[in-house]
């Protein structure tokens, strides 16, 4: 079998505050929503604007940063892979969710007020807890 990709890179707004929580071995993950735009000129002339949104899940130490340093309406870049994971509710009925997996996050725009760092980049190469780049 051939080698394949899955690489997801998205510049956007966050759309609610992150929400951390602890996998039964201890294990943080914290979930957030990323509105990205794109806008164009439609054959008419009209200008035209469309909005994604991305469910974002990082973990281990990322989770942990995006939790602190991450709140509703700040501008982010997120990159990752996607992953869409499956279930089933109590009524038997299937769900899907697709997801980016984030590996790297970059705070751009405007920083919450309780924050006093320069453009903090965390990225995580290996698999592991990752690396900050200032």
């Amino acid at each position: 079998m051939g080698r394949g990709l899955n690489k997801v890179m998205i510049i956007g707004y966050l759309g609610r505050d992150p929400e951390m929580r602890y996998t039964p071995s201890g294990r943080p993950v914290t979930s957030f929503s990323v509105a990205t735009s794109r806008t164009w000129t439609s054959a008419e002339g009209e200008r035209r604007e469309e909005t994604e949104w991305f469910n974002v899940v990082a973990w281990g130490t990322l989770a942990e940063i995006c939790k602190t340093h991450l709140s509703k309406n700040q501008q982010v870049y997120v990159e990752g892979r996607l992953q869409t994971r499956g279930w089933e509710d109590e009524s038997g009925k299937k769900h899907f969710r697709t997801e980016l997996v984030a590996n790297e996050m970059i705070l751009l725009g405007e920083r919450r007020r309780d924050q006093h760092q320069d453009d903090m980049e965390y990225v995580d190469n290996d698999g592991g807890d990752g690396d900050y780049a200032f």
